[in-house]
């Protein structure tokens, strides 16, 4: 499975960007998809998740009303559309991609992408 990140950049507060995730190496219809974030000095947190199949989505409470994963079955691709952008939003921003929504979740999941960059200034 291979996972690659992209979208991040550099964004006033209160703006707006769009991650993607595409996703190869298997057919994902069995799993969930997910977004982590790293600040620096800070440890990693859940953000957000998708089921594949159903299109169930799992949010954290800090991004709840601001965030919105969805996917592109055709395309394979997971997006995380990021609204309303405060500056403790700055992170790296990880997908994630298990059978498991447990595993998602709580950021134990057997495949990893590398990470986009998001920068919020105040």
């Amino acid at each position: 499975v291979q996972l690659q990140a992209s979208g991040g950049g550099l964004v006033q507060a209160g703006g707006s960007l769009r991650l993607s995730c595409a996703a190869s190496g298997r057919t994902f219809s069995r799993y969930v998809m997910g977004w982590f974030r790293q600040a620096p000095g800070k440890e990693r947190e859940f953000v957000a998740a998708i089921e594949w199949s159903g299109g169930s989505t799992y949010y954290a409470d800090s991004v709840k009303g601001r965030f919105t994963i969805s996917k592109d079955n055709a395309k394979n691709t997971v997006y995380l559309q990021m609204n309303s952008l405060k500056p403790e939003d700055t992170a790296v921003y990880y997908c994630a991609a298990d059978l498991k929504v447990w595993k998602v979740v709580t950021g134990t999941s057997d495949y990893w992408g590398q990470g986009t960059l998001v920068t919020v200034s105040s």
